[in-house]
C-alpha cells in the first residue's frame, strides 16, 4: 500500500471527485509555486470510493471559493504543527467569472471575445448557474467533468 507522510504545516484538499485533482492543481498553478506538493490520485476512500488529494507544505494563500464548484465533496483542512487547525467546506460562489463557458450558441461570449463570461448562482442544491448575457442555465453536473 502506498504511505503519503503527513505534513508540518500547510494545506491537505481532501475528497476531491476522482480525476479532479489534477484539474484543480492546474487551477491553483500548483506547478509554479515554489512549495512542496503531494498530488494523491485515485486513493481509496470509503464514502467516494475512489479520490483525489492534493497536499501543500507551508502554504496558506488559495482561493477557496473556487474550489467547492470545482468538486463538490472537497473539504480543505488547514494544518499547522502537524494538526489540523481548521477545516473548511467551501459553498458554490455566488458568480462566476470566466471559469464557466457558456455553451449557448446565441450567447455574445461566444462571439465577441472580450466579453467575460459571468454567471450567477440559480440554485445551490442543484448546482444551476445563469450566464449574465443570454439567462441561459447551466448545472454544474453537465460542464465540470
Amino acid at each position: 500500500m502506498l504511505e503519503i507522510t503527513s505534513i508540518k504545516n500547510g494545506l491537505v484538499i481532501d475528497h476531491i471527485e476522482a480525476g479532479m485533482g489534477v484539474k484543480i492543481f492546474r487551477y491553483l498553478n500548483l506547478d509554479k509555486r515554489c512549495n512542496q506538493v503531494a498530488l494523491i490520485i485515485n486513493a481509496e476512500s470509503k464514502r467516494l470510493g475512489k479520490k483525489d488529494i492534493i497536499k501543500i507544505e507551508d502554504c496558506m494563500d488559495i482561493d477557496y471559493t473556487i474550489l467547492g464548484l470545482l468538486s463538490p465533496n472537497i473539504t480543505i483542512n488547514e494544518v499547522r504543527n502537524e494538526k489540523r487547525t481548521k477545516k473548511i467546506k467551501p459553498e458554490l460562489p455566488k458568480i462566476v467569472e470566466n471559469i464557466l463557458k457558456c455553451n449557448n450558441p446565441r450567447c455574445i461570449t461566444g462571439d465577441e471575445k472580450y466579453v467575460p463570461h459571468t454567471f450567477k448562482l440559480v440554485n445551490c442544491e442543484k448546482g444551476t448557474y445563469r450566464c449574465e448575457y443570454c439567462d441561459h442555465i447551466m448545472k454544474l453536473s453537465e460542464v465540470i467533468s
